[in-house]
């Protein structure tokens, strides 16, 4: 597996303006990593998101680091308004940006579910065709010029891992898979091991991330945490010191025969740069004792 870093995983210096997309490529380089994960773009006041991402491109290619993935957010119930087709066009301009960051795969989104005040019963069965047929569109532009696409199991109404099977199968289109996140299963309430041995066979890439569990019967431990589905407490936690197994969704994604992109996402409360830097060090530890 090749190891990559989401530009998410630096949150907490791009919000503060510390760092920006590409400080993060250099940082990347040093910190050891083949390749990065760009979530959305984050051009400056003044600057298209066209020219920004011919500029990340640039950097990327001098500094020696592979673009990964490009990641965005899609809804293709509820975005535009509502318009599907309007957010299927939305999202293959977001593919055309892709290309010009040289990304060869990308992440979208599926949905958040209908809005409770529109379509209070709406299963996700109900509207996987839908949500296929909207993948497909797009998968079909974006094979056309040479990128992959996913969802990835995110969230909640399209977390579970019988659901994105469930639109992978129905898509049926060799260029559409997941981005399999060992940790965002969790919101769910799944197992990560389970879960990810589950969906591995569809994996067209992997995020690495690791959280902190507490029983939702219990009092909220305070900052930092949030609540899975099912009321669970989770925390972001740097890789290795949490409760995902982390080792043992690896031996699942290899036993599966994936080796392609494997990228840390971290989100905990810890310093970026270390929490990365140490996630990095035993991410690297449990792949050299795979089978």
């Amino acid at each position: 597996m090749k190891l990559s870093v989401s530009t998410y995983s630096f949150d907490q210096y791009l919000r503060t303006g510390q760092m920006t997309q590409l400080d993060c490529i250099q940082k990347a380089k040093e910190l050891g990593f083949e390749g990065i994960e760009f979530v959305d773009l984050l051009p400056p006041e003044g600057v298209s998101k066209e020219e920004y991402a011919k500029s990340l491109r640039a950097e990327c290619e001098k500094v020696g680091i592979a673009v990964s993935n490009f990641t965005f957010s899609a809804d293709f119930l509820n975005g535009c308004n509502g318009d599907t087709k309007a957010e299927i066009e939305r999202v293959k301009k977001q593919i055309d940006l892709a290309s010009l960051l040289g990304a060869v795969s990308v992440r979208h989104d599926t949905t958040i579910g209908y809005q409770k005040n529109v379509h209070p019963f709406e299963s996700f069965d109900a509207v996987l065709p839908v949500l296929a047929d909207a993948c497909r569109e797009v998968t079909e532009y974006a094979a056309a010029l040479g990128i992959k696409t996913m969802t990835e199991n995110h969230g909640y109404f399209s977390q579970d891992s019988d659901r994105v099977e469930k639109l992978v199968t129905a898509v049926n289109h060799k260029n559409f898979g997941l981005l399999t996140d060992m940790g965002n299963f969790l919101c769910a309430d799944e197992k990560p091991e389970v879960a990810v041995g589950r969906t591995a066979p569809y994996a067209f890439y992997a995020h690495a991330k690791d959280f902190y569990i507490k029983d939702g019967n219990g009092m909220n431990p305070g900052e930092g945490y949030f609540r899975s589905r099912g009321g669970a407490y989770l925390k972001g936690a740097i890789i290795g010191h949490g409760n995902v197994p982390v080792f043992q969704c690896l031996q699942a994604l290899k036993n599966a025969g994936f080796d392609g992109w494997l990228a840390i996402e971290f989100e905990g409360m810890e310093d970026a740069l270390t929490g990365i830097r140490i996630g990095l060090d035993n991410l690297k530890k449990y792949l050299s004792l795979l089978d």
